[in-house]
């Protein structure tokens, strides 16, 4: 290998490349079935399986770091490292294949509420005025967001009537943050839209605040719809595809250029691709009965395998029961 590769930086974009062709080629199979604009949607669920194969490679190559972020009162902080790293990587492969996907993103979707339980809302409460703090809180309550709307819609009451008594939960989930994140733009000009974190925009982006202002605006508008549940679908979708386009012209340009790192490059374009894919999902929830029903419901629902000890048939039930 070249001097200044390494078998993490190799494996880890390996990785990421491998889930998001995988997740492509079976979303394709969809596309027969709807509109222009909803040929959208069904990238969502590859737009956050792909960052969690990655994220679950960090667990294993920054496996030190990583555990860090372990409360001090757990026990065995290197076993709990690998065991996030392996349930992001088994839930990124379920969604990909479409196998048990109602299981695995409802699970993916309560593992970032506890972290948010058990490592996010302390470390606020440690540092309230610490803006990544609060950033990082609210983007995991994001991608919490996206795995619990992709749950939904495996369930048998989403899949009779196309609608579930809990959608509101990911609305407000992604809503909230969005509102948070579009305000704060306003704030912090120059740093790379879409999720606030630390990186700012590099000198060569052209017109670099215009960017962040057109982001915000978008983001609150959006987030707004979704707290009120007008227009929501609609403004799921728009959502999506502004942070995907960002994820396009800016995040992958800066990932080019810090190619070989990791932390500064590859992990940023995942972070916001994944919330691309969370507001796709939610708008894939709120699709009208009948115009995005999964293709692999009987080999991946909730709602049909939920208690299925392997790949064959399953008494039914139900998210609800």
């Amino acid at each position: 290998m070249p001097a200044w590769a390494t078998w993490q930086l190799f494996l880890t974009y390996l990785v990421g490349l491998v889930f998001m062709v995988v997740g492509v080629w079976t979303a394709r199979s969809e596309t027969h079935r709807t509109g222009v604009l909803d040929r959208v949607l069904l990238f969502g669920p590859v737009f956050l399986a792909a960052p969690m194969a990655v994220f679950g490679m960090d667990h294993f190559f920054e496996a030190q770091g990583v555990s860090r972020a372990v409360p001090s009162w757990m026990p065995w902080h290197m076993f709990w490292t690998y065991f996030v790293g392996v349930a992001l990587i088994c839930a990124a492969v379920s969604i990909v294949l479409k196998r048990y996907v109602g299981l695995s993103a409802f699970l993916l979707g309560i593992m970032f509420l506890l972290f948010e339980a058990l490592m996010h809302i302390p470390n606020i409460f440690r540092s309230p005025h610490a803006r990544i703090a609060w950033n990082i809180g609210l983007r995991d309550i994001n991608f919490a967001a996206g795995a619990l709307a992709l749950a939904i819609t495996q369930t048998d009451e989403w899949q009779r009537s196309g609608t579930h008594r809990f959608l509101w939960v990911p609305r407000f989930l992604i809503g909230i943050p969005m509102i948070v994140f579009g305000i704060e733009y306003f704030f912090y000009p120059l740093l790379v839209p879409g999720i606030p974190l630390r990186i700012n925009m590099p000198d060569w982006i052209f017109a670099r605040p215009v960017w962040n202002y057109a982001t915000g605006i978008i983001e609150v508008i959006t987030g707004v719809c979704l707290l009120i549940n007008r227009k929501a679908r609609l403004a799921a979708t728009w959502l999506g595809i502004t942070v995907l386009l960002v994820v396009l012209f800016l995040y992958v340009p800066i990932m080019v250029v810090n190619a070989t790192s990791i932390d500064n490059g590859l992990n940023y374009v995942m972070d916001t691709l994944a919330l691309s894919g969370a507001a796709l999902l939610l708008a894939r929830s709120l699709s009208p009965k009948g115009a995005n029903q999964p293709a692999a419901a009987s080999q991946g629902s909730m709602g049909t395998q939920l208690h299925s000890d392997g790949p064959g048939p399953a008494k039914p039930v139900s998210l609800s029961s």
